[in-house]
């Protein structure tokens, strides 16, 4: 190509796209152009229906008239600027706001770009934050089969997804997993399950197989969305927060998906009643507008690192474009935008209209499941023999084309709209992959 000659729009030939192959747009392009509210429009000129926030991020929407333009203001006053012994007032200003609605007893923020990072920089925290007490056996990290917790080292560790761990071989050693908690007896369970609390109790075998002082952290995901959309089961998080307590180990929430209003309640640790050591966050923090993570602290953490001299490092840990500015600015003016419209908590109003909508499917061809809570659902259908993962991309692709925008993870279809999306488009999503399922069978 020439270099004063502009790609088409569909031009593919050097974009390697993540989780998907480019040989599957060269023939039927899926390219989005533009958004606004509920909506993507395609490169063809159609309007789809956004069924998953983008990527469990939109939720505000799309292209908000308050964050676009507080983006704007800020790149013409402070491009950037360091985060290491420097710092800008939208940065603390955004710290205090996210502590204004977090769970009682979390009180401080550390930035960083992404879910990933912010998973990662949890790990980090815990293990330093036992060496820093004198703790310093305390390196073991137990995370949960079928968890999902980002593409970095430490999340792939920690996560329980077969194909991310296998396909990148031993990661971080030192690592063992809960079991997870999606059980045949609680499929088409509205809400939280009844069964399954019990399997809370296998860290007190963990704990009795590796020594309690020699285990770090425990990170999970308080609802589990990327894996397809598990729930914990009633009293299971308690009973985790109990044990963790007990034996003197940090508990981590990975609310990557959950926070910011999914559930009904800005974090999902409220929605529950419990409160961990630690919640990693992104995606909702900057509506997905900018890349930007938090790792949000109880004051011990915080504290454990405050007793040396003013000049000498406390952490070892940061990023260049930690609380960044734009990015600052476009998370201040997204909790504005949460506030001044109540999505924080419109999920929760919401909630049966969508449990009941999406039930609504259970007798559809080929679904053995529906799972539900606050604005996420998951449809999981059975598998063709010998093709995995198939039936559930060919209805993705089916409901792409038929205007919506669904996302698929094996043979689950997985729902999480933007927190505004109205009882109509509830209906008008929710049809449409009703009919999209019969015309597969």
């Amino acid at each position: 190509m020439a270099l004063d000659q502009k790609p088409a729009p569909n031009d593919l030939r050097a974009f390697w796209m993540p989780f998907t192959s480019n040989r599957q747009f060269k023939s039927q392009p899926r390219m989005l152009v533009s958004a606004q509210d509920m909506h993507y429009r395609t490169s063809d000129g159609r309007q789809v229906l956004d069924g998953t926030a983008g990527l469990w991020c939109c939720n505000a929407g799309h292209c908000r008239p308050r964050i676009t333009q507080a983006i704007s203001d800020m790149a013409g006053t402070l491009d950037y600027a360091p985060a290491f012994q420097m710092g800008h007032p939208t940065a603390f200003e955004l710290a205090n706001r996210i502590v204004d609605i977090a769970p009682e007893g979390i009180e401080h923020v550390f930035y960083c770009n992404s879910g990933s990072e912010a998973v990662d920089t949890a790990l980090k925290i815990a293990l330093a934050y036992h060496r820093a007490r004198g703790d310093a056996a305390r390196t073991r990290l137990i995370g949960r089969e079928r968890g999902y917790h980002g593409v970095g080292f430490g999340g792939i560790s920690v996560g329980g997804i077969v194909n991310n761990r296998r396909f990148f071989g031993t990661a971080l050693g030192g690592v063992d997993h809960l079991p997870h908690t999606h059980l045949p007896e609680n499929r088409m369970t509205r809400g939280q399950p009844e069964h399954g609390a019990h399997l809370a109790d296998e860290l007190e075998r963990i704990v009795a197989l590796h020594g309690a002082d020699t285990i770090a952290a425990v990170i999970v995901e308080p609802m589990a969305g990327s894996t397809g959309v598990l729930l914990p089961p009633k009293g299971y998080l308690e009973r985790l927060r109990e044990i963790t307590r007990k034996h003197g180990i940090l508990l981590i929430f990975d609310e990557v998906i959950t926070g910011f209003g999914r559930l009904g309640s800005p974090f999902a640790s409220q929605h529950f009643g419990v409160v961990p050591d630690m919640i990693t966050c992104a995606k909702g923090l900057t509506n997905g507008v900018i890349p930007m993570g938090a790792v949000l602290t109880s004051a011990a953490i915080h504290d454990a690192f405050m007793s040396g001299p003013d000049h000498v490092i406390e952490l070892f840990h940061g990023y260049t474009y930690s609380g960044n500015p734009i990015a600052s600015a476009a998370g201040v003016a997204t909790l504005d935008t949460y506030a001044e419209e109540g999505l924080l908590t419109r999920a929760a109003s919401l909630e049966t209209y969508w449990e009941n909508a999406l039930h609504g499917l259970a007798d559809h061809p080929h679904v053995v499941d529906v799972r539900n809570m606050g604005l996420i659902g998951a449809v999981e259908l059975a598998p063709i023999d010998g093709q995995p993962g198939k039936r559930a991309f060919d209805a993705f692709v089916a409901a792409f084309e038929a205007g919506i925008l669904v996302r698929v993870t094996g043979d689950i279809i997985a729902l999480s709209p933007p927190l505004i999306i109205s009882e109509a488009e509830i209906d008008e999503l929710v049809g449409t992959l009703g009919r999209v399922l019969k015309a597969a069978a």
